[in-house]
Order: C-alpha cells, then sequence, then structure tokens
C-alpha cells in the first residue's frame, strides 16, 4: 500500500559530477565550481541560491474539506496467463531478484497466511520514502505475497513478518557495496530447521535461503531497488540476494545467544538486523597470534565508523577464548577488543569515508574524534573505543577455527513469537501449544 503525503515539499537537490569517493580535495573543489550536470549552471551558484532565496519546491495543499473520491485501486489479481508470461510480467515490473519466482496464487497466499494469527489487514510497518514522499505500508497479506514468491513455507512466516517489522529495507541507497545481514536466535530456529552450522552461509538450507530471499523482495517490491533513484550502488553486492541470513549455534556456544545480551529471554525466537560496507573472511587459523593480534591487522583495512564491528566466530574460536585465553563472557572479549585492537592515526583519517563522516564531529569538538585528529599520523588509535558497538556471533560447524570479521553495526531485533499461529483448543489439549511459557493470548491481542 503507498500513502501520499500531503504535504511533502521537495528537497533541493544539486548534483556534482561523480565519483566523489576516493577523490583530492582539489578534484572536488573543481566539482564545486563546476557545472551541475543536470542544469548546466555553476554549482556554487545553485548552493547559494538554495541557501539564500525562497524554496521554488511548492509543497501541496493540504487535503480539502470533501475531497474528490480516491482513484480506484489497483486489482488485486492479474488476468490468467501462462506461467511463463506471469514471470517475465514480475520481473518486468520490478516485483523480483531476476531469479524465478512462486507465482503468489489465491490459494497459496491464503496458506501463508495461516503461519500467523495476526490478520491479514493489520499493518506491520510502515516508511517514509524520501524518493517519493510517500509513507510505504504494508500489511501481514502483503507480506504473505511476498513470502510466497520467495519460496517460504508456512512455518517460515513468522520470522519474514518479524523481519519487516523492524522497518528496515535490506538494499540500500548507497553508492557503495553496502549490505546487510539477519540473524536468528530462539527456539524457532531448530523448529523450522534453520542451518547454524556447517555451510551456515551457504546455499544449502531452504529457511535460511527463503527468509533472507524475502527481506530482499520486500525491500524490492516497496521501491527500494531502483536505478539512479534508491539504488546507486556501483558494483552492487551478492549478499543481497540472502542477506547472509543464518541462525546463531547457540547450542555448540560457550557463551550466551546474541539475543539474550539485548535484552530477550533465551526461549524467545528473535530476528536481529546487522548492516555495513566491509567484511573480510580469515583465511587460516592464527596458530602463533592471538585472535585480538589478528584482528588488529585484518581491522586495520575497514576503520569503523562508531567503533563498530562484528565478529562471526566458529564455536571452535569461542571454546578457544574461553577455555585457554580467558574471556568468560562475549562482554570480556569485546572489552579487549576495544583497548587492544589499534591503528595509526594517519591510516584512520586517510580512509574516504572517515574522512567525509568523522572529520566534521573532530571539529564540532566531538570526542575522541576530537582529540585524533590532533595526533600525529603514526600516533596509535584504539578505533573500537566503544565495547558495547563490538558484536560476537557464533556460527559454524566446528571443522575449522575460522572467523568473519565486518564492520557491520547492529541495527536492531524483533520478536518473532509475537507473529506466530496460536495452537486451536484440540491441539493445546495436551497442554503444550508450542509456545515460551510466558506468552499468553494476551500478548497476541
Amino acid at each position: 500500500m503507498v500513502k501520499a503525503n500531503p504535504r511533502f515539499a521537495p528537497l533541493p537537490f544539486i548534483y556534482t559530477p561523480h565519483p566523489v569517493i576516493g577523490l583530492s580535495p582539489e578534484a572536488l573543489d573543481k566539482y564545486i565550481v563546476g557545472n551541475d550536470p543536470a542544469t548546466g549552471r555553476p554549482v556554487i551558484e545553485e548552493i547559494i541560491d538554495v541557501l539564500t532565496k525562497p524554496s521554488t519546491g511548492k509543497a501541496a495543499p493540504p487535503p480539502a474539506a470533501a475531497p474528490a473520491p480516491a482513484a480506484a485501486p489497483p486489482p488485486a489479481e492479474l488476468a490468467p496467463d501462462t506461467e511463463d508470461n506471469l514471470q517475465r510480467l514480475f520481473y518486468e515490473k520490478g516485483w523480483t531478484d531476476g531469479l524465478p519466482v512462486i507465482l503468489p496464487t489465491e490459494e497459496r497466499v491464503r496458506a501463508m497466511l495461516a503461519g500467523t494469527s495476526a490478520p491479514p489487514d493489520e499493518v506491520v510497518a510502515e516508511m517514509f520514502s524520501f524518493a517519493t514522499g510517500e509513507v510505504l505500508k504494508y500489511t501481514v497479506e502483503h507480506v504473505a505475497v511476498i513470502a510466497v514468491m520467495a519460496g517460504a513455507r508456512p512455518e517460515y512466516f513468522p520470522v519474514i513478518l518479524a523481519t519487516a517489522a523492524t522497518r528496515q529495507p535490506s538494499l540500500m541507497p548507497s553508492t557503495t557495496a553496502f549490505e546487510a545481514m539477519l540473524l536468528v536466535n530462539g527456539p524457532i530456529r531448530n523448529e523450522i530447521e534453520m542451518n547454524c552450522g556447517i555451510g551456515a552461509f551457504s546455499a544449502v538450507n531452504m529457511a535460511n535461503s527463503v527468509i533472507g530471499r524475502a527481506w530482499t523482495l520486500m525491500s524490492i517490491c516497496h521501491g527500494f531497488a531502483k536505478p539512479r533513484n534508491t539504488l546507486w550502488s556501483s558494483q552492487g553486492n551478492n549478499h543481497t540476494y540472502n542477506n547472509m541470513c543464518a541462525g546463531e549455534n547457540e547450542e555448540r556456544s560457550v557463551w550466551e545467544p546474541f539475543h539474550t545480551g539485548k535484552g530477550f529471554k533465551a526461549d524467545e525466537s528473535v530476528v536481529s538486523i546487522f548492516r555495513g560496507w566491509a567484511f573480510l573472511n580469515s583465511y587460516g587459523a592464527a596458530s602463533k597470534r592471538s585472535l585480538i593480534e589478528e584482528l588488529s591487522i585484518q581491522l586495520a583495512a575497514m576503520p569503523p565508523m562508531n567503533s563498530s564491528a562484528t565478529i562471526i566466530m566458529d564455536p571452535l574460536v569461542a571454546r578457544n577464548l574461553k577455555e585457554n585465553e580467558g574471556y568468560q563472557t562475549k562482554a570480556d572479549f569485546c572489552r579487549a577488543m576495544s583497548q587492544n585492537v589499534k591503528m595509526p592515526a594517519g591510516v584512520y583519517w586517510n580512509t574516504d569515508h572517515i574522512d567525509m563522516l568523522a572529520a566534521s564531529e573532530a571539529y564540532k569538538g566531538v570526542e575522541p574524534y576530537a582529540s585524533w585528529k590532533k595526533l600525529p599520523d603514526d600516533a596509535l588509535i584504539a578505533p573500537y573505543y566503544n565495547p558495547d558497538n563490538i558484536n560476537i556471533i557464533v556460527i559454524g560447524g566446528e571443522t575449522s577455527p575460522l572467523w568473519k570479521a565486518a564492520d557491520y553495526g547492529y541495527s536492531g531485533s524483533a520478536s518473532v513469537d509475537k507473529w506466530r499461529a496460536l495452537a486451536s483448543d484440540d491441539e493445546c489439549a495436551d497442554g503444550s501449544c508450542g509456545l515460551p511459557d510466558d506468552v499468553t493470548d494476551a500478548d497476541y491481542d
């Protein structure tokens, strides 16, 4: 569903030539004194006009007392056609990721809706689109259509609804190869047979694959994948096909599950979202260096914003850290990372996105950036200064003590249990409805 914002006035956009990232200050200065490629006028003149003259963008007037009847909504169903033609139509309409989809027939959507007790017309989330000035709303039924298209089973549907409830698209309007990760914790991982072990990020598990894909299809269908409008990534990122969707290997981890560190109970099922720019795979176990020393080398290649980092480690790595290196909790290891992973100040500030995003904080006096900006290039800084922004996740099948390091920041979590299907009276006759003990019917009202 798309709802227009009647008071939305378009913001003035001034375009400069590209690229911007990686260019010298001299080259960027030429952009400013040069011409806007869209209008042919000098960019600096347009900036001055925007700052000193009344805006020419006119907001739409407020609704009249007796508004004209709304236009008829588009039909809910397409005319019958061959499967090949419908697949082609879905692609041409911009509703798919380019791969074949399961056509969302009325029968299939109805079967998907059986995976939740939420009514079909309940609004799961809404987001404002700066590209169109509209409030995008999607209901349980809308998400069910997309879940069918992704190939999901009804038992996966609560996880997909929880993902939608985070109100975060998997695709971002960045010119870089921005990417995301979707982590599932709690009992539902095993109930729907998610892969948390061997090959958890590989294309071998149905639940992992289609839940992650459903998130991308949601983003596509709600306008977040229109090239040169809401999609600007120069090369794109193949992780966005299913967004690194996996469950945490809670059973084999020596530490607490990720979601309990965010205030959830161990028996709650939860979806958590992460996103960032850079991602590194370890290529071998470091036998002569500690993991902290190894991470200092690896993470130097991607200076962080807001000290954000996410380390995804095999259970073997976590076990070694606890039993042989003394880190009793994830928090202990995060504090050690925060204090001991260091890089030269010059490496930090000479990174384009840091100079672009953090330098302004330094000039405003925000710490620790202001102090770091005054240091010589060879002075060591600890860029992961806030251990609360470091995330530790345990995933893997214990076939090799490897890890993945990313600048991913944690973006939030959502409850899966809220969207579960309540069992019928007959199914509850044995006293077990498959819900956590602290969840009652009232929680679904």
